[in-house]
């Protein structure tokens, strides 16, 4: 693992059309903000768990909210 220092508003390039910036650091939160061609997918950590999961059969889907 690759593991770099950024300050706000300095980027990073991966291959030649990813560049993730850091936006804000507050605290112990930084916001990121990621420019991808859209064919890339860029998913939160535990959205991609969940959709393998789900493709492996390990997760039923969630009903949100309520029939009536």
């Amino acid at each position: 693992m690759l593991v770099l220092s950024r300050k706000s508003n300095e980027e990073i390039v991966i291959g030649s059309n990813i560049r993730v910036k850091v936006l804000e650091i507050s605290g112990n939160r930084v916001r990121l903000g990621i420019s991808a061609p859209n064919h890339v997918p860029v998913l939160r950590e535990e959205i991609f768990a969940r959709m393998e999961a789900n493709r492996d059969g390990e997760v039923e889907f969630e009903l949100v909210g309520s029939a009536v």
